[in-house]
């Protein structure tokens, strides 16, 4: 069941019409069909009738029972190209190679089949914007086979001037994969990424961030640890963190109610607070231990002389909290901060009588 060509194949036959020619023994010094051919093999044919000028070239099949030969397809004839109906008489049947189904070497050194040349390291279609196509079969795959490199596609510009080459891996990385490419040509500014089992697809450059080219762009610093101008903060190598321009905190209102208020550290570290009652304070909030809260409190005297009970987790110097200034609008600044998440609060009076 192949194409096979053979030399010195040549038998004849006394078949008549347009039918199967039933092959009648080798002539001198030549070979019979069966000899080079098994059964549904196909070959190419030569039929001629010299007695009547007749021939006919095609592509046949040949059947070991009955030993003939299939006048399969018709490749040229004395009849317009179509089955001669051959009359009685000897004609002799030979095992050809068509002209037009030859594959030689011409003067330039091309080989040339239908549509395509060979031509030294080239292949190449002779259509017009002909394409190639390469088939496999079945689960099997088109190899390029490495020699002294790896196996590698190179993808030319249309004047062959340059061009980018994809590379398989090196023989030392013993790399066996697929890759397979994504079901759609994806977005603009979308990556490649695989599923870790070499499916590909096309993702956001950081998937499920949401922040905009402008937020991201906070994070491009110059030097770590050191704050610029619309720039996050960031700590050094050392865990150090430079102020270029200084801070500037927000100073948050405190009020009470029902003689009560709470110094809650994570508003901020700048307290103000005008009394309008007597008051018990709280502080929440501070710091893990280990890590230092420090805060600072301004209090405004009210019109009244009002009292101030502190939480029992300060301690002031000597062990004595101060006594507020009591004249209207009196101005006292209060300095605070803990070290062991708010157990102690070492507390310091920076100025009384202020305002």
């Amino acid at each position: 069941m192949a194409l096979k060509v053979a030399d010195r194949v040549k038998e004849t036959t006394t078949t008549t019409g347009t039918g199967a020619v039933s092959l009648g023994g080798a002539e001198p010094n030549f070979r019979t069909f069966a000899s080079v051919l098994s059964n549904a093999d196909t070959t190419y044919y030569a039929i001629i009738d010299n007695s009547n000028l007749a021939f006919e070239v095609g592509l046949g099949t040949y059947a070991t029972s009955g030993n003939t030969i299939t006048r399969t397809t018709v490749l040229s004839s004395s009849n317009s190209n179509s089955a001669v109906n051959f009359s009685a008489g000897t004609k002799d049947v030979i095992l050809t190679y068509p002209a037009d189904k030859s594959v030689f070497e011409d003067a330039d050194g091309v080989v040339s089949i239908e549509n395509f040349q060979f031509d030294t390291n080239a292949i190449k279609s002779t259509n017009t914007n002909g394409n190639i196509q390469l088939f496999a079969n079945g689960t099997g795959y088109v190899e390029l086979y490495g020699n002294t490199n790896a196996g590698a596609v190179r993808f030319n510009c249309e004047s062959n001037s340059h061009g980018v080459t994809l590379k398989g891996p090196p023989h030392s990385a013993t790399a066996t994969y697929t890759l397979e490419l994504p079901n759609a040509d994806g977005s603009a500014g979308q990556l490649l990424k695989t599923d870790g089992s070499g499916k590909l697809a096309f993702t956001s450059a950081l998937p499920g961030v949401t922040a905009t080219t402008a937020e991201l762009n906070y994070l491009d610093i110059t030097t770590l640890g050191l704050t610029a101008a619309s720039k996050a903060v960031t700590a050094d190598a050392n865990g150090v963190v430079t102020f270029d321009n200084g801070t500037i905190d927000e100073s948050t209102t405190i009020t009470s109610s029902s003689n009560a208020a709470t110094l809650n550290l994570r508003d901020g570290n700048s307290f103000l607070h005008d009394l309008t009652e007597n008051v018990t304070y709280t502080f929440s909030n501070p710091a893990a231990s280990g890590k230092v809260s420090m805060f600072v409190l301004k209090i405004i005297q009210g019109s009244s002389a009002r009292t101030i009970t502190w939480p029992s987790s300060v301690d002031w110097a000597a062990a004595t909290a101060p006594t507020l200034t009591a004249t209207n609008d009196g101005v006292d600044v209060f300095v605070f901060f803990t070290i062991d998440g708010g157990t102690t609060y070492y507390g310091f009076t920076a100025g009384q009588a202020m305002g």
